[in-house]
């Protein structure tokens, strides 16, 4: 896969579901096709919930770690 140009970082920590992928829509929608979005979120449920909404959107979910109580969740625009 190619690296992805990270255009914006968006933290949620401490939002619980939906407002982090409500947040991120609206970041993605901002932004042009093939840019890249950086989500920080804490929900232990935002992996599934960003999994979920890139389906839906067409949006491509590039990458999801953990790090402690952190998800850090990679989003390519469509």
């Amino acid at each position: 896969m190619t690296e992805l140009s990270v255009i914006e970082e968006l933290d949620t920590s401490g939002l619980l579901c939906p407002l982090p992928v409500l947040k991120a829509r609206r970041a993605l929608n901002r932004m042009q096709s093939g840019e890249g979005l950086r989500v920080i979120a804490t929900d232990t449920k935002a992996p599934d919930d960003f999994a979920a909404f890139c389906e839906q959107s067409g949006d491509v979910l590039r990458d999801v770690t953990q790090d402690g109580e952190r998800y850090l969740i990679l989003v390519q625009k469509a």
